[in-house]
């Protein structure tokens, strides 16, 4: 530990100065680095014959930064630029793999195929190769579109013809260099290597650059650039220099093999069988100081350099920050899962999740990474999708709308549009007829279901008329009023049988968000009856009114059908929380809809009905 001491183990019995959120710096190697030569294995080593089986196994070392009451630790991203400086320092490889806790990897190969990326010609120029998520758990219907498969299989495929995709916070495989802020190579064209991070040889690194033609090409830029980028690293990187050091060496190693005279900035053949140095007392213990609460004050770290703070999204602000400087992203789509995690798949959870992302989205579109800031280094539709990023929280304010349209037309007795001419009908028509044959041509194209995309369409309408109008409001409230809110669970509701492999599923927990679905699904019910005893009543029956406004509202209704299954929970045991607001929705919306539009052929005399 930080103070010298053995690590005492978990914060299960919390002591002074450590308990979770009050701990130093812990490293501890689990395995050792592995030795130069191969190391094959023999029939007795284990249950499996390893004969002729190289049986090393790579340096795994624990790390838990410091933490202390009183400083901000910036949650996943500052975790993760923790891990950065440690690894650095420690191996110093030249790429990262990004995994979220709850994902693991399914696949052994997925690794090679993104080197392979990374390590092509132009290779380095890649910033990050994004694996798409795939999860488990799920129910088969997958009620809540869990799977995200039009926004993995449709817009990330799309996006990879551009820049690339998106950073999604896991799955991905990141170049070094390229998180701790430098240009990619050629971005200048009097520069011919990797900008400013090429700016001399690592001392203590300095066995893997050896040669006078690696030293050369790893001084790139001209002398004076050279001096002034090594006395401005320790305001960027903070005052490490074993971590400055290995910067120029991480970017040499990551180059693609110089062997065809089409690559550029490559590396010689064999420059990286060097042996490595073993670990020694001073490099753990500079490990332990980069992991520090105090390490990145006054420095670049969650500004410039490594993962971005200040937003809940870090993972979306992290990879726009990348392509604004110049970065590719890849795609990587396995014929075997690369990678597999869990998912929430009760809808309390499922709504709470979409909020986050959602408030993220809305904090990127009134901050400094809005899309329409971005520099000219980035393409017009890689801005326009950036761009959509910020906005589609937006959206839902045009959805609410979308959905009481039908329940409006059904109380006032008009159609939503007051005369059916030819012209309208052929432009509804052209619209319809356009919509369907995108999502076809969606569906063709990525190869997914055409139920998978109805459970898309339909959670949209659920999140966008829930989380995402929530996420506007949080995010106008707190760049105009400085106010932050927040939506609480309150009851749970869940089932009893424990041997069921998805009881999650039914597990029932009121929060706020629901409050706007139940309104329009009770608007929507009370409307289609309104609307159909008017009609009955009538002297003269507008069936074909009735009939267009019933249809639109059992459009909404039929959006809105996995909402309402979720809140039945198992065998219909919703919480008594529901029946009250859906009740007390009811009441309100009967009350003023008799106050706005009283019944027709009566006089109010004396407070009471008096028909003629």
């Amino acid at each position: 530990m930080a103070d010298g001491t053995h690590w005492p183990g978990t914060w299960l019995n919390p002591s002074t100065d450590h308990s979770r959120g009050d701990h130093a710096g812990i490293i501890q190697v689990m395995l050792k680095p592995p030795s130069d030569e191969p190391l094959h294995g023999t029939a007795e080593d284990g249950l499996i014959d390893l004969t002729d089986v190289d049986i090393r196994l790579p340096l795994l070392v624990y790390v838990s930064r410091e933490k202390r009451p009183g400083y901000d630790h910036n949650k996943k991203a500052g975790a993760m630029n923790a891990l950065v400086r440690a690894s650095a320092i420690m191996s110093n490889g030249p790429f990262i793999l990004n995994l979220d806790c709850d994902h693991y990897i399914y696949n052994s190969q997925a690794m090679r195929e993104g080197m392979c990326f990374m390590m092509d010609r132009g290779g380095d120029r890649l910033c990050y190769v994004q694996f798409p998520q795939r999860f488990e758990g799920i129910d088969p219907s997958d009620r809540y579109a869990n799977h995200n498969t039009v926004f993995f299989d449709v817009n990330m495929r799309a996006l990879d013809g551009l820049m690339g995709p998106v950073y999604v916070g896991t799955g991905c495989l990141f170049r070094r260099i390229a998180l701790y802020g430098f240009d990619p190579p050629r971005s200048k064209e009097h520069h011919a290597g990797c900008c400013s991070c090429c700016f001399g040889r690592s001392r203590k690194h300095s066995s893997m650059a050896h040669t006078p033609e690696e030293n050369r090409a790893l001084r790139m830029g001209d002398s004076d650039d050279e001096e002034m980028n090594l006395s401005l690293l320790p305001k960027r990187f903070g005052n490490s220099t074993f971590l400055i050091d290995s910067i120029p060496v991480a970017e040499f190693q990551g180059r693609p093999l110089a062997d065809h005279p089409a690559v550029k900035n490559g590396r010689p053949p064999c420059a990286l069988t060097i042996p490595r140095e073993l670990l020694d007392a001073s490099t753990v213990a500079e490990a332990i100081s980069v992991i520090s609460c105090w390490y990145e004050d006054k420095t670049e770290w969650g500004q410039r350099v490594g993962w971005i703070y200040g937003s809940v999204t870090e993972d979306v602000v992290t990879g726009y920050r990348m392509h604004n400087r110049g970065w590719k992203s890849v795609y990587c789509v396995t014929k075997r899962d690369a990678f597999r995690g869990t998912a929430p798949i009760n809808l309390t959870d499922r709504l709470h999740q979409v909020l986050r992302w959602a408030t993220g989205s809305v904090e990127i579109f009134f901050s400094r990474n809005n899309a329409l800031l971005a520099s000219p280094r980035m393409k017009l539709l890689q801005r326009i999708a950036y761009l959509n990023v910020g906005i589609y929280p937006f959206t839902s304010i045009f959805l609410i709308v979308y959905c009481f349209l039908p329940a409006l037309s059904l109380f006032s007795g008009q159609f939503i549009v007051q005369t059916l001419n030819v012209t309208f009908l052929t432009y509804l028509l052209i619209i319809t007829v356009t919509l369907c044959l995108l999502a076809v041509l969606e569906i063709k194209w990525s190869g997914i279901e055409l139920e998978e995309w109805w459970r898309n369409e339909q959670f949209w309408l659920i999140g966008g008329t829930s989380a995402h109008l929530a996420a506007v409001l949080q995010g106008l409230l707190k760049v105009i009023a400085g106010i932050e809110i927040s939506f609480t669970l309150t009851s749970k509701s869940a089932g009893d049988d424990l041997d069921d492999e998805f009881a999650d599923l039914y597990i029932v927990r009121w929060t706020s968000l629901m409050i706007p679905p139940i309104t329009i699904m009770m608007v929507n019910l009370i409307a289609i009856a309104v609307g159909f005893s008017r009609t009955v009543y009538s002297v003269i029956p507008q069936w074909s009114r009735l009939l267009g406004g019933v249809f639109f509202s059992f459009w909404v209704l039929a959006h809105l059908y996995p909402f309402a299954k979720g809140l039945m929970g198992r065998r219909g045991r919703t919480p008594t929380i529901v029946f009250v607001w859906s009740g007390l929705i009811a009441i309100t919306i009967s009350l003023l809809w008799v106050a706005i539009n009283p019944p027709s052929g009566t006089n109010q005399i004396g407070g009471s009905f008096q028909f003629p």
